[in-house]
């Protein structure tokens, strides 16, 4: 990851800083750990190297629009799904639509949870939360049904 250089001594090389960190107080504690420890930060995509003053000045000046492009992100995501929210869309994965009937029924007939799950495509933890009273450990340690 480091490699030697020319004049300064170490270079971290990184492709796009706005990678590198995830806010601008970040990235200028990290320049500072880098010019602590002898490192120069040098990002390839920017063509910027920190151990300048100008590139320092770019390195800040780029971290904090990086920083507002993801606030921004968020910020539409977020009004995005309240849009839809109040539009009365569902969101998140669609369920199966199970029927708990279906189910009561094979597990009273004896077949097993896993043949069940096949049967129906899905997935022994959706026939358990659909419908937990059809348990055998359930009717044998408890005696319920």
């Amino acid at each position: 990851m480091f490699a030697s250089g020319a004049s300064t001594g170490l270079h971290a090389p990184s492709l796009t800083f706005d990678r590198f960190a995830r806010s601008v107080s970040h990235l200028l504690r990290a320049l500072e750990t880098f010019k602590a420890l002898g490192i120069d930060f040098v990002s390839f995509s920017e063509q910027m190297d920190t151990s300048t003053p100008a590139g320092k000045m770019v390195f800040t000046v780029l971290g904090a629009v990086a920083e507002l492009e993801r606030s921004l992100i968020v910020e539409r995501v977020r009004a995005g799904l309240r849009n839809a929210r109040s539009k009365g869309k569902k969101l998140g994965r669609p369920s199966k639509g199970i029927d708990r009937s279906t189910v009561e029924t094979l597990r009273s007939q004896g077949v097993s949870w896993r043949a069940i799950a096949e049967k129906l495509g899905v997935g022994i933890g959706t026939l358990y939360r659909v419908a937990p009273g059809c348990s055998k450990t359930r009717e044998r340690d408890f005696g319920t049904q």
